[in-house]
């Protein structure tokens, strides 16, 4: 599916709250937008089983084209956007705002007043993504990722 096609079709787009049913789906989507820095197959199979995360899965026409991972503490008001991931035929579709906004609902569902998230600071796409939705940036963790790049920390308060 070209991304033209997928514009045309966007009211088509379904977010989903995934199941352990859909490790190799999320496993081959981490692995096929995040090649360095992808999350282990362990971790996401964990991440789809236990009640402090809740994986959302985008689909359009039948194919997965997005996948947002939120973790929550229990005694906690805090969410955190642990990754946010859409398939290279779906950048630029407006994908990762619908799994923003699925994201940051999910968070609210569960009581959390913010969210918060890094973003490698050599990501301009995602960074002007999440300065669109609101999130402000307060930190920065130096030598966060494998290729020693900075992750800037972004947070966003969430209202009731």
């Amino acid at each position: 599916m070209r991304t033209a096609a997928l514009k045309r079709s966007m009211p088509q787009v379904e977010v989903r709250a995934g199941t352990p049913d859909d490790l190799d789906i999320v496993v081959a989507l981490e692995a096929n937008v995040f090649a360095a820095d992808c999350l282990a197959r362990k971790c996401l199979k964990r991440f789809l089983s236990v009640p402090t995360a809740q994986v959302l899965i985008a689909e359009c026409n039948g194919e997965t084209i997005g996948c947002a991972i939120i973790s929550f503490r229990a005694a906690n008001s805090l969410a955190r956007l642990y990754s946010l991931g859409v398939a290279p035929l779906a950048e630029g579709a407006g994908v990762a705002a619908i799994l923003l906004d699925a994201a940051e609902a999910a968070a609210r569902r569960r009581g959390c007043s913010e969210i918060r998230l890094e973003v490698h600071e050599n990501n301009p796409r995602a960074i002007a993504c999440y300065r669109k939705a609101g999130y402000t940036e307060f930190g920065r963790h130096v030598g966060y990722y494998k290729d020693l790049g900075d992750a800037l920390r972004f947070r966003k308060a969430l209202a009731a």
